[in-house]
């Protein structure tokens, strides 16, 4: 393997690859109204999805964005989207038939995100290199393939997920890899170029004259429903209803809902421009991957097919790409030695926010609505939940989700900063090494 200076090409840069196609700008943000009927603080995917929403059905809604429109995860991710959830350990406390049910109606729910993000994408003319390419899930160990065998016929049955298992000796009609012990294949499933996404919905909002509001770091909300004061640095807005949509970057001025959020770093490389026969024969299908370890990776080729972009939990905190890009080099070319001296031209991070039962969220606490938790897998939950949360303003008999029926846990002495996260990922990485040594792939 090269050095780690030599894996950079010499027009390296530690930016998204996304941003080529669409980025952020700085803009100059406009007279902050006095009042509106919603102030929905966090500009990402679930923000203006809810705005969007709200304008459909004559709600005014102001969007208060800390940084630039577009700064944060929703134009930072891999760009999969799955059409079902991480269905974690907690739901709930619930058993038996209550956590059947439950499960049941999550994934009801998670397949139904997938479908309105293909009806916005339509609906807005959004073109972002959307299609349904289907996932392979790789198993790090047999014990890994058992355990998603188990289960394919509850993800088909409660979200038509299509999945299907494929042992190690087919693999590589999936994957030009024999890292993997066999896997999952989930139909269901899809990708698009997440700033192009973004930038659609923004495109959007300003059709609709929502009032979009970057740099305005929301300082403090006070007030009851009805009668909220959200108080920012560049002065006061009153509205009737609140919405935190902050996911990853949920900040002190939300502290009920900072102390159970974890935020994570995710953190992606791409691949300078391959020898075409070489790209082609990565993923022969076009699918997105992903993988069992609890240091898990995921990854995909560039929309035209041209170069590899790969993400994964190279380091659980925010740090530069000197220390992130090497090690997601060795996880790239652990799995495609083909790719040793194939040189990287971008790599960045960005937060994901996870929850401590592993599942999304939505509802209202303290009178304020939040839609938060995408637990890694935010295109189509962040866009749903915003969605739902409008809904729900709105009003007028729509069903509740499985999301919102959830408690919302947090943890004794945890109020937002994730200083146990660096022993985290020494564990999941001590546990990943036994589990491989176990099944003889050490």
């Amino acid at each position: 393997m090269p050095g780690e200076r030599d894996i950079y090409a010499s027009d390296f840069k530690a930016l998204p690859y996304w941003w080529e196609a669409w980025r952020p700008r700085e803009t100059a943000p406009p007279d902050l109204p006095k009042a509106t009927d919603v102030a929905i603080v966090g500009g990402g995917y679930a923000g203006l999805n809810a705005a969007l929403e709200l304008h459909r059905n004559s709600i005014a809604a102001v969007v208060l964005e800390a940084n630039d429109l577009g700064f944060g995860a929703s134009t930072r991710s891999g760009g999969a989207v799955s059409g079902g959830i991480n269905l974690g350990k907690g739901l709930g406390g619930r058993k038996g038939g209550d956590r059947d049910a439950l499960v049941a109606a999550l994934l009801g729910d998670g397949a139904a995100s997938f479908a309105l993000l293909e009806d916005i994408i339509q609906r807005e003319k959004i073109e972002c290199f959307w299609r349904r390419s289907g996932r392979f899930i790789g198993c790090a160990t047999k014990k890994h393939y058992e355990d998603l065998a188990a289960k394919v016929e509850f993800y088909n049955k409660g979200a038509d997920a299509g999945a299907s298992m494929v042992p190690r000796e087919r693999q590589r009609e999936e994957i030009a890899s024999d890292y993997y012990q066999g896997g999952m294949v989930v139909e269901r499933s899809g990708q698009l170029h997440p700033s192009l996404y973004y930038g659609g919905l923004l495109a959007a909002c300003r059709r609709a004259e929502i009032v979009l509001s970057p740099r305005t770091p929301v300082q403090r909300i006070v007030g009851e429903r009805g009668a909220f004061r959200v108080e920012t640095s560049r002065g006061a807005l009153q509205a009737k209803e609140v919405v935190i949509a902050t996911n990853g970057y949920t900040g002190a001025a939300t502290p009920q809902f900072r102390r159970k959020l974890i935020p994570v770093a995710s953190h992606i490389i791409a691949t300078e421009e391959l020898d075409p026969k070489l790209a082609a024969s990565l993923i022969p299908k076009g699918r997105t991957i992903s993988d069992t370890p609890r240091v898990l990776c995921y990854y995909r080729m560039s929309p035209d097919g041209r170069r590899m972009l790969f993400g994964g939990r190279a380091r659980f905190t925010p740090v530069t790409p000197e220390k992130s890009a090497p090690v997601l080099y060795r996880f790239m070319t652990d799995r495609f030695p083909q790719l040793r001296g194939v040189k990287i031209t971008h790599a960045w991070t960005g937060n994901v926010a996870f929850t401590f039962d592993f599942l999304p969220h939505m509802g209202r606490e303290d009178g304020i609505h939040f839609a938060l938790g995408c637990n890694g897998s935010g295109v189509a939950m962040m866009t749903y939940l915003g969605y739902q949360t409008a809904r729900k303003i709105i009003g007028g008999g729509n069903r509740v989700t499985a999301f919102e029926d959830l408690p919302f846990p947090a943890q004794p002495g945890y109020t937002g900063t994730p200083w146990f996260l660096p022993v985290v990922g020494g564990w999941y990485r001590f546990r990943d090494r036994l589990d491989r040594m176990l099944d003889g792939r050490a």
